[in-house]
Order: structure tokens, then sequence, then C-alpha cells
């Protein structure tokens, strides 16, 4: 008997998996807000130069006699004359633009509220000569991102899940007010990082916890719920931000709650599969005794024993601990190359994704109705993506969505700016694609593979995904040579690397060469005794793949 045969003796999916399992994916809703957010605290509305503090103002046309103007008539966001320009039939004209003599906005500038009454942008000034610190801040918060899936991941391993958890919701919590009270751009990106640490262990947590305990046949629902869970947080974030324009009031409002998720946490039941991988057969024995109380079946609980889990879980136990190390990867020549393909994948992919889902400003549209859009687009994507690989396979599914999200986003780049329509269509349509690319990532990179590596790769996978999102916004400050080059750049790397799944190494290679990996099977041995032996092996196969898979 495995660990899943366990989970069904004391209720399978019961009330306790129901109600645990509801609780810990709420805070994902709020996890898509600080992903994106800084779309709006960081939003850059329209302005201009401060005209000096001796100007008289009070004249008709005295402001736009200091503005000089840009090719469309509209006044330049980082220049102003040194002396009006008076006198002239329109203050735009271009012989004024070009005799007069300009000069950097050394009085600060004059912004649109309309819109967002207050943002990191409009409060520090993080415009022109300064502008590259928004980008910055951002890359930072994607580097906390990447060093939290490193720290925490490992942490969840030695201190268990429920504890990481709570420590992950109370550093969000506490991180996230600290940052919409920060006096200061410096301290507004120290507590930034801090949060995206949180973000990364809450995601892994969350998943980890309730993958182990749910029986194997309802972890892919379990997993394709949790991705739900997290688009309906970007038509929340949306509204929110529309409720609360102020960058410090919505940087609030998202990370307030996360005490209310620190709370109740302390209630949940820690991994009784962790208790057992630590040798606490004690522990795995009153877990399971509680879930079984909480389920209905004090019956089936009471028959447990330490002496029955050692009997029931030595055969996972036994055989989990055989694992590869990382340099496997690079010492195979077929698992050389598979890493290479699809560590591209994981870069170009993420690359793409966050180009485009952090400039939402571009589009010219409502940037609250964009992102509306861009939420609503995973929902039809996930289910397009799950119908194409099951119906032409793994390797065209990946192709074509990446490579369609990248045509998408080259035509963008030719577009003209003024047709708004067009290029948001472009936009949503190649999102949606870089969405289903990562569907088939997860499922590819765990399936190609060997059992023995298949954690180690999941895990180099997801951190170049996350170098990918730490280099995104920084490509984006392109745009100052010409603004279609970050569209260009993301667009050439997704159609370059949509031939990679086709230069991976064969299913049969990949089997070769794992079972170099893995201890020479005795000769003679029944089939009937290996597939038993390969359906215990099952459980610890689905955990590995689920674990690393968000």
């Amino acid at each position: 008997m495995a660990f899943n045969d366990l989970l069904k003796q004391v209720g399978g999916v019961g009330r306790f998996q129901q109600i645990q399992v509801t609780l810990v994916i709420l805070p994902l809703l709020l996890m898509a807000s600080h992903n994106t957010m800084q779309n709006f605290t960081a939003a850059i509305p329209t302005h201009h130069c401060r005209p000096p503090a001796n100007a008289n103002l009070s004249k008709d046309g005295e402001l736009e006699a200091w503005l000089p103007r840009d090719r469309q008539g509209l006044p330049k966001s980082c220049l102003r004359f040194t002396s009006p320009q008076e006198g002239l039939p329109f203050p735009n004209d271009t012989e004024a633009n070009s005799t007069g003599a300009t000069e950097p906005c050394t009085d600060g500038w004059v912004y649109d509220n309309s819109t967002f009454s207050s943002t990191i942008v409009t409060e520090w000034d993080l415009v022109c000569s300064h502008r590259a610190l928004r980008h910055l801040a951002q890359s930072l918060y994607m580097v906390g991102v990447l060093v939290g899936a490193i720290v925490f991941g490992y942490l969840s391993d030695r201190l268990g899940r429920r504890k990481l958890l709570m420590l992950n919701y109370l550093q969000a919590a506490v991180s996230g007010t600290c940052t919409a009270f920060a006096p200061n751009f410096s301290v507004y990106c120290a507590f930034r990082f801090l949060s995206g640490m949180s973000m990364s262990g809450i995601a892994l947590n969350t998943l980890t916890l309730n993958m182990e305990w749910m029986p194997i046949h309802t972890r892919a629902l379990v997993g394709t719920l949790m991705g739900y869970v997290y688009s309906l947080g970007q038509f929340l974030l949306a509204g929110v931000a529309y409720a609360m324009p102020h960058w410090r009031h919505l940087q609030l409002m998202v990370s307030a709650p996360f005490f209310a998720a620190f709370i109740y946490s302390w209630f949940f039941i820690e991994s009784a599969r962790w208790h057992s991988s630590s040798g606490r057969l004690d522990l795995t024995l009153k877990a399971l005794q509680r879930v079984a109380w909480i389920n209905g079946k004090q019956k089936e609980g009471a028959k447990l024993n330490v002496e029955v889990l050692r009997a029931s879980l030595q055969k996972e136990l036994t055989m989990g601990n055989g694992q590869a190390s990382a340099m496997e990867l690079l010492c195979c020549p077929a698992l050389r190359q598979l890493f290479l393909c699809l560590s591209m994948l994981w870069f170009a992919t993420s690359f793409a994704y966050y180009g485009l889902v952090m400039d939402l400003q571009g589009f010219g549209v409502s940037i609250y109705l964009i992102q509306v859009i861009f939420g609503a687009v995973d929902l039809p994507a996930k289910l397009v993506s799950f119908l194409v690989i099951n119906s032409l396979g793994r390797r065209p599914a990946q192709m074509a969505s990446l490579l369609l999200a990248g045509i998408c986003i080259l035509v963008n780049g030719v577009v003209p700016r003024d047709q708004s329509v067009l290029r948001t269509s472009l936009a949503v349509l190649g999102k949606g694609c870089l969405a289903a690319s990562f569907n088939c990532i997860f499922l590819y990179t765990g399936e190609l593979y060997p059992t023995v590596i298949r954690q180690t790769g999941l895990g180099v996978g997801s951190t170049m995904a996350r170098v990918g999102s730490i280099v995104s916004p920084l490509v984006s400050l392109m745009a100052d040579l010409y603004h279609s080059m970050p569209l260009f750049i993301y667009g050439i790397l997704g159609t370059a690397e949509c031939r990679a799944p086709s230069s991976q190494p064969t299913a049969w290679r990949l089997h070769i060469q794992g079972a170099v990996l893995l201890p020479p099977r005795p000769r003679g041995k029944p089939r009937r005794q290996e597939r038993e032996k390969q359906k215990q092996m099952v459980p610890l196969q689905a955990s590995a793949q689920q674990k690393m898979g968000l």
C-alpha cells in the first residue's frame, strides 16, 4: 500500500481537503496582483516640464511659450525653452522649436492626474533621465522571485510546507505594507524585493501542500484550478486599481489581506508525506488520524499505527532515495541537448510574456480595459492548449504557440501606433499564445526528463524563466532608440525558439540515456513484479512533476 492508498483510506477528497485546498488557493488571487501591479503603481501619466518659478503664467499662452512641441504638436516631456518664445503665431511653430534654446526640466514636471492621482513615477519623478529606475524596480521584484524560489524551496524541504507558507504570508503582508509607506525609491525597491521573495514561496508551497494532500487522480484538477484562480486575480487587480488610483492605497489593499491568510494558516495541517520523508512516522500518523477525524473516517484512522505506516511507506521511501545530480544534465549528450533546448524555451516564453504584460500603456487604450482583456484571454487559451496537446501532441502545440506568439508580436511592431484596436488585438492573441506555451512547456519538461533527474530539470527550467522575467523590463528601455525595438526583440526570440522543440532528442534516446542513470534491472525478473514496481513509482513521479510545475 502506497501513500496514495493511505489518503484514500482516510477520506480521499473529503471535507478536510476541500476546506484546506480552498483556503490555501485563495491568496493566489493577490499573487497575480503583485506580479503585475507596477502597471498601475508605476504608470507614466502625460507630463511636461514645469516652468521656472519666476515665470509669469497669468497671460494666456504663457505656459505654451515655455514648451517646445514634438512632431505631433504635443509638448515635449523632457525639454523646455530657456526663455519664453513669444510673438510667434503658434507656440508649436517649427521655427520656434529649431531656433529656441532648450534645457532639461530643472524645476521638475507637471503631471496629468486625471487617470492616476499618484504613482511612484509622479512622486519620485522617474521620467526622462530617471526613466530606467522604473524598470529597475520591476526587475528587482523578479530577482526577489528568483531568490525566493531558491531559498524557500530549500527551506521547505527542511522545515516543512506549513511553516514556510505561514512565514511567506507574514513576509508578504509586512513587506507589502511597508512598501505602501516607503519614504523614498530605494526603500520601495528593497521591500518590493522582499515581496517578490514571499510571492515565490507562496506559489511553491501552495502547490506542494495541496498536491501532497490530494489523491493522484485529482492533482491535475487542482493544478488547473490554481491556474484559473491566478487568472481571476488579474480581473481583481483591474477593479481594485480602478477604485484606488493612488499607488499607496492600491499597494496597501493588495498586501493587507495576507495578514488574514497568516492568521488562518495556523489551522493548516502539515503534509503527512513531508513528515514521512523526514522519518517522523509518529507525526505522519498524527496528521493522518486528524484528517480521518475531520473527514468522518474515525474508524479507518484508528486502524493506522506506526508499524502499518512503516510497512506501507517503506518501498516509497527506499525508491525516493535515488536522485541524480544536476551535473547529469551536462554529462550525458542527449540530456545536454535537451537541457539547452528546454532552457531556451523557458527563457523565451517568460521573456516575451512579461514584455507584453508589463507594457499595458503602450497599446493606446484604457489600461484598465486591457488588464481585463489580458486576464480573460488566459481562460480560453488554457482550454485550447489542453485540446491541442491531446489531439496533436506536445511538440506541435509548443512550436505552434511560440511561433504564433512571435508573429503577433512582430506584426504589432510594424502596425502604426494610431491603430490601437489592431495593436491591442494582436497583443491579446500573442499573450494568449504565450500562456498556452507556458502550459505546454510545464508538461513537456516533466515528461521529457528521465525520472531520476526530472525534479532537477524542472527547477533549472523555472530558474531560466525567472531570468527571462528579470531581463524583459530592461529591454523595454530600448524603446528610447526606436519605439518598436522591444517588440522586435520579443518577437524574434519567440519565433527563433519555436524550432527548439524540433531539435530535442526523441523519447527513445532519452529512455536510453535515462537507463544509464538508473540501477541495472535484474535479469529474469517476472514482468508482473516489474509492473507492480512501476505502479508504486507513479505517486513519486507525479508528485515531483506537480511540485515543480508552477
